[in-house]
Order: structure tokens, then sequence, then C-alpha cells
């Protein structure tokens, strides 16, 4: 019984501690919509992934177009040859393979751009939140477009204009009567641009910002 009475006081305890913190949220894909910067570099991205792309695709093609006149010729050719032209196919389709890696993989090429174009605008975000929840004495901001489902918000609780506020003599920020505004879906979580102008994100770009300990 005794158990049972502490651990109640603890979790009215634990409860009442959380609800008596100051708490704002932001919404990262909102900031970040309006940061021409951004914008510019997610384009650049894009761009870049689609050259790559292309670049792999031609390399397969002439792979293709290689073994179709290997498997024509085959029959005629000395078993010597035959075994050569099969091995310098199996190392052209290795490269094509590394090539697609150092492009897309972990660490690849394109990775590296995006940290150098990306990578510094959510650091000035991230230090721009630490500020503010610093200055007005916050405990908690939740990201309002992350994966945390969020089933409803006050929005005098939003503090993601005066982020954009606070960046915008560095990062050039829309200005606030201009910025888009994205509409959340409650129930799934999901959210919708008011805006049919909006660039699509590359899949491999996160909008939050990054974590104090992903820091150079």
């Amino acid at each position: 019984m005794k158990k049972l009475i502490l651990t109640s006081l603890f979790t009215v305890f634990a409860v009442y501690f959380l609800f008596s913190q100051k708490y704002a949220y932001v919404d990262t894909e909102y900031i970040l919509d309006n940061i021409p910067e951004y914008i510019d570099a997610q384009n650049q991205l894009d761009e870049l992934a689609e050259d790559y792309q292309r670049e792999i695709e031609a390399e397969y093609e002439d792979i293709d177009r290689l073994l179709k006149a290997f498997q024509a010729e085959a029959v005629l050719m000395p078993e010597d040859v035959k075994e050569r032209r099969q091995e310098e196919l199996v190392a052209l389709r290795l490269e094509a393979k590394e090539l697609q890696n150092q492009r897309f993989g972990i660490d690849g090429d394109l990775f590296l751009k995006r940290e150098e174009l990306i990578k510094p605008i959510q650091e000035k975000i991230f230090n721009s939140i630490e500020e503010i929840a610093t200055e007005k004495n916050y405990a908690f901001v939740f990201d309002k477009a992350g994966s945390l489902t969020i089933l409803y918000v006050n929005p005098k609780f939003d503090i993601s204009d005066d982020v954009l506020d606070d960046v915008g003599a560095v990062l050039g920020t829309i200005r606030k009567e201009d910025r888009k505004r994205n509409d959340y879906n409650s129930s799934s979580g999901t959210s919708k641009s008011n805006n049919s102008n909006s660039p699509p994100k590359s899949s491999n770009t996160s909008p939050g910002p990054v974590r104090k300990t992903d820091r150079n």
C-alpha cells in the first residue's frame, strides 16, 4: 500500500513538473520554406542528383550495348577471347556500381554537397532556436514538422516566425507578410503547403536542424 502511495505521489509530482515548465514549438519545414538560400540550395541538389542519375544511366546503357554485341558474337569467338570479354563486362559493371556509390552512397558526392549547402543553414536555425529558448526560459521546444505526432497545437506557442526574424539578417528570410504557411492534417501528422509554387524537397534532405552533437 505504501509503495502504491509513493508511486502515485511520484507520478503526480512528475506530471506537475512537466506542465509547470514553459514550452514552445517550431515548424522547421515552414522556416526552411521561407529562406530563399535554402530553396536555392535544394534546387542545386536536385539538379545535381539528376545530373548524377543521367551519368550513371549512360554507363549502364553502354554496358548493355556491349553485352548485346557480345551475345551476338559469342558463338563465333575463341574461348579465350570470350572469357576476356566476359571479364571486361564484369569489370565495367563493377565500375558503374562504384560510380553509383560514389555519387549517391553514404559520404558520397551528393551527401557531401548537401553538407556544404544545407548544414550551415540548419546550424543557424538551431542556434537561433537555442538562443530564443534560453532567453524566454523555454524548457522544451518541439518541432511541429518532425516525426512527433501532434494532435493539437496552440498558435501562441509557435516561435517559428521569431526564429525567421532572428536569422533574417544573416539568411535573408522572406518578409513576414509574404511567408508560406503549411496547413497540417492533425490526424495524419502530414502537411500540405498552401502555396503551389513550393519547391519539391529531395528525399535525402531532412528539414529539421542538425543536433548539437552533429555540429562541426
